[in-house]
């Protein structure tokens, strides 16, 4: 019979139709020794298999009917195989391998099959060189659609890879809390690649310690999610503490800094859940600024789809993302706890017992996002049983502004000390702020940069007359609790904030009866997001204004309607309510003197027959010798009019007051020297002594408590 070369194909291709499954075998034995990346997942190699089988018999019969090789039906499941290769990350090359291996073992067993029909050495050629052409034609454009399905499929990963990524960002990392931070971790990779996640920190980063301790890295469980049913209760709990064997995935994880990609073996201990070894397993350091913070576990435990290095990949640009939150949060969290820890120790951890007025305070820092601030209060006992009252505020939040405000809290405290009026206190403190400032911005090395300012609010109250001074630097003005339940705010002269310089500051004059509230506080408490200054402001004498059983359940009252109801304020607070109180006739007595040191010998004698009246006899000796001094010196060395003053207080007061303005100075008198003993003998017989001037004169003081009542035993003493 005479052949032609499409004949003898055909023919070939027909005799070659019942032997297909040899043919079948023959491939798919070629494929599991060349290409191994086709069997490494049961679903793989069942479509393998099926579309083998579907392409060998599609193609004898396509060659045994003369069917145009690019019409031939291709396996309705090849490319969805293609794709299914794209999803577990085999790649593209063992695609189109294995298209060529299946197409050489074809063409062998088709060569094999014309040689034995015919010997005809030219039909035998042609026959060949059309049978090249056709099987070509096949396998180029099967390839073709099996590379742009996994083409496609990989693009689609990409931009999912991609998507996740950036919906990591978003969701990660919502907050500055360390916690919540590591459960958003957990969350998002539960939600799309995982069945089981566990993120453990180093101890030392979730408490700050530091470097880790030598031995064993002691881990702390931060987040952990499932979705497995049916599991046992987790053996390691979210907060404990725990470790890892030494040569474990997580330990190397943690050691190395290496991410890792692990498949279960039937050796593998149970997990933390009390389950069987996970299937398939990625371990990925957290690590960020050079420093590694823990370990994130993802694992998959009823999927069978074995995580690939594409996912490998993944995991690390996320965790990546979640370590600078997580070190960010970390930061962020020892930061705040040490200004916090710096701003609680420069406060005031409890206010003296006063006679002047009744105390109580509030301090609460701002929420975590604006962190803490410099706001400050303080009550400082002053001469003359008054007390002087502050309340301030430094501009900004952090460390940085806890440490100013420590440091005008102590010039507060130092210019207090030497008796200045409202006014003159907050001229020096505006100067103090003005050099702060000049330090900061010439110091090249300094972490903050502008300006340092401040607002601040100083009092002084005397109990003796109920009277009050008060000056304002920027700062927001006091309200006023009268004895009837009205409240008020304060009419007082605006003063610049501090730090500004050059601008005078006035001081209002007030009289405050017994029993009178004067509230002082910084704007947070009256400011918020949702309400202007005014409202707050309005809120507040609201609030003032409800009867409370005592100061502290006014505190309490004021801070629950002026504070958000969930969460820190978004600013510090600073809050005191002082009740003031008055000393009566009776714990008060004064004296006109003379400006003849014969009124000397009559002004003591008035101060004993006082003090027996007051049940204080064992006081006289001393109460004599310092009245002497302090009149003696006002007499010889001030103007008239002169005045003695006894306050019984917690302690006795004496206080000597003239129109002079010349003050006394302590200094050691030479061995031969008839005078300059008695103020000497003053400081070393009370318990503290000093000058403080007014507008108009100066009054000399002098306190005596109680142990001050013993005689001396050299009569040298007594004048």
């Amino acid at each position: 019979m005479q052949y032609t070369a499409a004949h003898l194909v055909s023919r070939v291709a027909g005799d070659l139709g019942p032997k297909a499954d040899e043919v079948i075998a023959d491939v798919l034995r070629c494929l599991r020794s060349e290409v191994p990346e086709l069997w490494s997942n049961p679903d793989l190699v069942r479509m393998t298999s099926e579309n083998v089988a579907e392409h060998v018999v599609g193609v004898l019969a396509g060659l045994e009917y003369g069917i145009d090789p690019r019409e031939i039906d291709r396996p309705a499941a090849e490319l969805e195989r293609a794709r299914q290769l794209a999803r577990y990350g085999t790649p593209v090359t063992a695609l189109l391998r294995a298209f060529r291996l299946g197409q050489g073992i074809v063409l062998d067993k088709m060569l094999a099959e014309i040689a034995r029909v015919t010997k005809d050495a030219e039909l035998v050629s042609e026959a060949s060189r059309l049978l090249l052409v056709m099987a070509n034609g096949y396998v180029d454009d099967a390839s073709e659609q099996g590379v742009t399905a996994f083409q496609e499929e990989r693009d689609r990963r990409l931009q999912r890879r991609l998507s996740l990524v950036n919906e990591a960002g978003l969701r990660i990392g919502t907050t500055l809390d360390i916690a919540r931070t590591t459960q958003e971790l957990a969350d998002l990779a539960l939600e799309h690649f995982a069945e089981l996640v566990t993120v453990d920190l180093l101890d030392s980063v979730v408490h700050g310690h530091g470097t880790s301790a030598p031995g064993p890295r002691v881990l702390n469980r931060a987040a952990q999610a499932s979705t497995l049913q049916g599991g046992q209760e987790p053996t390691i709990r979210v907060g404990e503490c725990h470790t890892y064997p030494d040569g474990s995935v997580m330990a190397r994880a943690l050691t190395t800094g290496r991410p890792s990609r692990h498949t279960a073996t039937p050796t593998d201990p149970e997990d933390d859940f009390g389950t069987r070894p996970a299937c398939s397993t990625l371990v990925v350091p957290l690590s960020a600024r050079g420093v590694t913070l823990g370990v994130a576990r993802f694992c998959r435990q009823s999927n069978p789809v074995a995580f690939d290095d594409e996912d490998l990949f993944l995991a690390q640009e996320i965790a990546a993302r979640a370590a600078v939150a997580i070190d960010n949060a970390r930061r962020y969290t020892h930061a705040r706890a040490t200004a916090l820890t710096l701003q609680r120790s420069l406060l005031p951890r409890r206010t003296a017992e006063q006679a002047a007025v009744e105390v109580a305070c509030r301090y609460l820092p701002a929420g975590a996002q604006a962190g803490v601030g410099g706001d400050w209060y303080d009550v400082i006992p002053l001469s003359g049983a008054r007390v002087a009252l502050v309340v301030g505020d430094v501009v900004g939040h952090g460390i940085h502004a806890a440490a100013t405000m420590g440091r005008l809290r102590t010039a507060v405290r130092t210019l207090a000390d030497i008796d200045l009026p409202p006014e003159e206190l907050l001229t020096h403190l505006d100067d103090v702020v003005i050099r702060l400032s000049a330090e900061v911005s010439a110091d090249p090395d300094a972490e903050t940069t502008g300006d340092i300012g401040a607002t601040c609010l100083y009092a002084v109250y005397d109990p003796v007359d109920g009277h009050c001074s008060l000056a304002r630097a920027g700062h927001v003005p006091p309200a006023v609790v009268h004895g009837d339940g009205t409240v008020d705010l304060l009419t007082m002269p605006h003063g610049p904030p501090l730090g500004l310089g050059g601008l005078p500051f006035e001081a209002a004059e007030v009289d405050l009866p017994e029993g009178s509230i004067l509230a002082l506080y910084t704007d947070g408490l009256v400011e918020a997001r949702d309400r202007d200054i005014e409202a707050g402001l309005t809120l507040l004498c609201h609030a003032l204004a409800q009867p409370s059983a005592s100061l502290e359940a006014a505190c309490d009252s004021v801070l629950q309607a002026l504070l958000p109801a969930a969460g820190l304020p978004r600013d510090d607070i600073a809050l005191l309510l002082t009740r003031t109180r008055v000393l009566g006739d009776g714990q008060v007595a004064a004296w006109d003197v003379d400006a003849d040191p014969a009124a000397v010998a009559q002004v003591r004698r008035s101060a004993a027959r006082q003090l027996a009246a007051w049940g204080l006899e064992d006081l006289d000796f001393v109460t004599e010798l310092v009245v002497s001094e302090l009149v003696t010196n006002a007499i010889r060395y001030g103007r008239p009019p002169i005045r003695l003053r006894l306050i019984r207080d917690c302690s006795l007061l004496v206080e000597v007051s003239d129109a002079g303005s010349t003050t006394p100075h302590l200094r050691r008198a030479r061995a031969f020297d008839e005078g300059g003993r008695g103020l000497l003998l003053v400081a070393q017989l009370t318990e503290r002594w000093g000058t403080r001037h007014a507008r108009q004169g100066k009054t000399v003081w002098a306190e005596l408590g109680e142990e001050n009542h013993a005689e001396p035993s050299e009569p040298a003493f007594r004048l």
